[in-house]
């Protein structure tokens, strides 16, 4: 029984079938559609017709073809005018067919697969994906058929990406944002193919090169003057941040449920991500955080401002997580230029913690498994020069650099913005060179239900010591943010952000 088969090397269809005890291929300039299989397949179905009949003649249907040379002249002599014309005529039919476009519109086959693969997915890829697909395909291929889309389309479209405009002045896409957005559009052309039964375009088209982005992460010595300048209220929080890896999410969907004081241990179960708590980043990400001293110590003080606030360890006036931005661009960078630090994202804070680790000795797997990293490969890869030696096995080794390194130096008093040199002490940072004045907490903007004894109990504690580096002394500190001093609100916010 005869088939219908597309040609690998030549990709068309052609017709394989027997006749007189021979194999016989006879190929057509026709693509591998539906609708062309279909038509050749009722050619197909008459050729057999007859040659069961007796009656089929090679040259009625394949005038051309160099199989003839094959079969007896006589097939050829039967062959009456009128009937090599029609097969000349019908074999000129099928080669002057062009391919049709099958399937639906990109923008219609896009808007299928989306919600169809939607459930797959986490909320923070929903909103890029959609981002995508509304900012940058369906604008450029929407009204095109799936099936008429090119290898050519697409390289031609890739490169116009790399000469729209970027973020801030920056002059076309990143080579990762171009490789998110091409790799977007091939996966739906690819599952169109595969429905549709057309040969995908997308084949051999390479992902562009992404330049490797080296970590940049803070020395101990930053650490320490950042702990001793950052405002009160958001000390802790910068503690538990350097001295635990965690992500940004992690941190800010941390609840209390999940602090374990009794085996020190943070549990890290759920990320906030979009305004929502959410299932962490990956598999791995579930993991259980030894805490160090002074992890503990900084959530125990944490404890007694927002364990009876708030689920979340680090809330904001009204209980709610930290937002990001806001924290950000309120706290984060204001505090770089105040301490002349070179400005990084945040998430440096999780890189500082893995070379912290790594200095002290702590052994690879260990740490690796702190980060929730399944395999010390991303690790090695990252953070290689900071690797010292493989001798260390677990959180020995930090707590030793911890208790050394800060337990030295000179220690300052705050009570208000009035600072006192009190003497030796074994809190915090390092004397030596000029210091700078710790940042102030500036007034509320609102006020939190069944809060207000504790402000008034916060404002009758006893200050309590932070250590800055000698560098700074002299200096004023950081004012607060603008319109916190127009606040009338009156009491305490614990983490005002």
């Amino acid at each position: 029984m005869g088939s219908i088969r597309n040609s690998d090397t030549m990709g068309s269809l052609f017709m394989d079938f027997r006749f007189q005890g021979q194999r016989c291929r006879e190929y057509t300039a026709l693509t591998d559609t539906p609708i062309n299989r279909k038509k050749l397949a009722k050619v197909l179905a008459k050729i057999e017709s007859e040659i069961n009949a007796g009656t089929f003649v090679y040259a009625n249907y394949f005038p051309n073809s160099k199989a003839l040379k094959r079969f007896a002249r006589a097939n050829l002599e039967k062959a009456a005018p009128t009937a090599v014309m029609e097969a000349i005529a019908e074999s000129a039919e099928m080669t002057a067919v062009e391919p049709k476009s099958t399937g639906p519109l990109f923008c219609e086959f896009s808007a299928q697969w989306f919600k169809e693969h939607e459930i797959e997915w986490r909320r923070s890829h929903i909103r890029s994906l959609r981002s995508t697909l509304d900012g940058r395909l369906i604008p450029h291929f929407g009204q095109k058929v799936v099936s008429s889309i090119t290898k050519s389309d697409i390289l031609a479209y890739r490169a116009t990406l790399a000469k729209v405009k970027g973020r801030g002045d920056k002059e076309g896409l990143s080579p990762k944002r171009i490789n998110e957005i091409i790799g977007t559009l091939c996966q739906i052309i690819d599952e169109a193919a595969d429905r549709f039964e057309f040969t995908t375009p997308t084949t051999n088209i390479k992902r562009l090169r992404v330049r490797k982005v080296d970590v940049d992460p803070f020395s101990l010595q930053d650490v320490q003057s950042i702990l001793a300048t950052v405002r009160a209220d958001y000390r802790n929080y910068f503690t538990v941040r350097f001295f635990t890896g965690m992500r940004t999410g992690e941190v800010h969907g941390l609840k209390w449920r999940y602090v374990d004081f009794e085996h020190r241990l943070i549990r890290v179960r759920e990320t906030f991500v979009l305004g929502e708590d959410e299932y962490t980043k990956t598999d791995g990400s579930q993991r259980d955080i030894q805490m160090s001293q002074p992890v503990v110590e900084a959530l125990t003080k944490q404890y007694e401002v927002t364990g009876k606030l708030s689920d979340y360890v680090f809330c904001n006036l009204m209980g709610a997580p930290l937002d990001n931005k806001n924290f950000t661009d309120r706290i984060w960078y204001p505090l770089l230029r105040h301490l002349d630090m070179t400005e990084r994202r945040p998430y440096q804070m999780r890189h500082t913690a893995a070379t912290l680790w790594l200095a002290s000795g702590e052994a690879p797997e260990w740490i690796a498994r702190q980060l929730g990293h399944t395999s010390t490969e991303m690790l090695f890869r990252v953070y290689s020069r900071y690797v010292p030696n493989l001798t260390r096995q677990d959180g020995s080794a930090m707590e030793r650099l911890l208790a050394s390194r800060l337990a030295t130096g000179k220690v300052l008093r705050m009570d208000g913005a009035h600072l006192q040199q009190v003497g030796d002490s074994n809190l915090f940072a390092e004397a030596g060179g000029s210091e700078r004045a710790p940042m102030p907490v500036p007034k509320p903007r609102g006020v939190a239900v069944g809060a207000s004894e504790r402000a008034r109990t916060n404002r009758s504690r006893t200050s309590q010591d932070i250590t800055l580096p000698e560098r700074h002394a002299g200096e004023d500190p950081q004012p607060p943010p603008p319109g916190a001093m127009r606040t009338h609100v009156r009491r305490l916010n614990p983490l005002h952000a």
